[in-house]
């Protein structure tokens, strides 16, 4: 009886459905729109955009914009509050390329981790406007709680004129561009003119369809790519990339990251220019 016992269980056990599991969903983040000159600019915070890889700290790890783990090192977080913070992982200007490759490693690199910071520029687990969101920051991050930790500057923005002025100081450096928040508005999810970027071009993103093969200079490597947007429309892209992109092209179904000058008579985004992989 006993062993009759023990044969049903294992019976039970074994034809039971397997467990699902499902990755986590992506966290709710806020997305930027486009800033154009009329807007009222009173109640908006303006802060430099980091040419960085964008992070969710949900208070125990990070998270990307996708829904996927950043695996930090024990000791890089070990002083970070228990807090959700928005931010960018960050190595320096013109660094990108090396942090993004640092950031998606299964295992974390020790060396390569020294270098970044976790610049923080919203708290969206505190329901209150950004301006006490921001003073939240202050009194949280300034003075950081870790090297590794630091909160973006903040200030008020004036009026277009001196917008222009700041964004073409941080591009004479070597940075991205702009950041616009309004000050009134509570922590939310999705594009909004809440959040602004402010830039001398547009970036969009698209996904890979096909290589082309190059030409002259080119020849045997990359030529350019044909994309499509999310809005179906395909056009190619030539410029932007290294020799090394060249010869280990984006695959095919990837997600790119590519800049861009306003749009043509026909809908198609003008000058387009790779950037990286998102």
């Amino acid at each position: 009886m006993r062993l009759l016992s023990i044969l049903f269980v294992a019976f039970a056990v074994l034809t039971q459905a397997p467990i699902a599991y499902s990755e986590p969903p992506a966290p709710a983040l806020a997305l930027a729109g486009v800033y154009e000159e009329g807007v009222d600019l009173q109640d908006y915070w303006v802060s430099e955009k980091l040419d960085g890889v964008r992070a969710y700290w949900d208070g125990e790890q990070f998270w990307s914009r996708g829904g996927h783990l950043y695996r930090a090192p024990g000791w890089f977080t070990q002083d970070f509050p228990a807090i959700k913070m928005d931010g960018e992982l960050w190595m320096g200007l013109q660094q990108f390329a090396e942090l993004s490759g640092a950031v998606r490693r299964v295992e974390p690199e020790d060396e390569s981790w020294r270098k970044i910071r976790f610049m923080v520029f919203d708290l969206p687990g505190l329901n209150e406007t950004f301006t006490r969101r921001v003073a939240a920051m202050k009194e949280r991050l300034v003075p950081s709680p870790s090297p590794f930790l630091s909160m973006v500057k903040q200030r008020r923005a004036a009026d277009h004129d001196a917008l222009m002025a700041d964004l073409d100081r941080i591009v004479e450096k070597g940075g991205e561009g702009l950041m616009l928040k309004r000050g009134s508005s509570l922590s939310s999810s999705g594009r909004s003119d809440d959040l602004l970027k402010v830039k001398k071009y547009q970036d969009a993103e698209a996904v890979v369809v096909a290589h082309l093969p190059g030409e002259g200079k080119f020849e045997g490597m990359l030529g350019s790519v044909r994309v499509e947007t999310p809005e179906g429309r395909q056009f190619h892209i030539g410029t932007g990339f290294s020799d090394a992109e060249r010869e280990n092209p984006p695959p095919i179904g990837t997600v790119i990251t590519y800049k861009h000058y306003g749009f043509t008579t026909t809908g198609l985004p003008r000058f387009a220019s790779f950037m990286r992989v998102r």
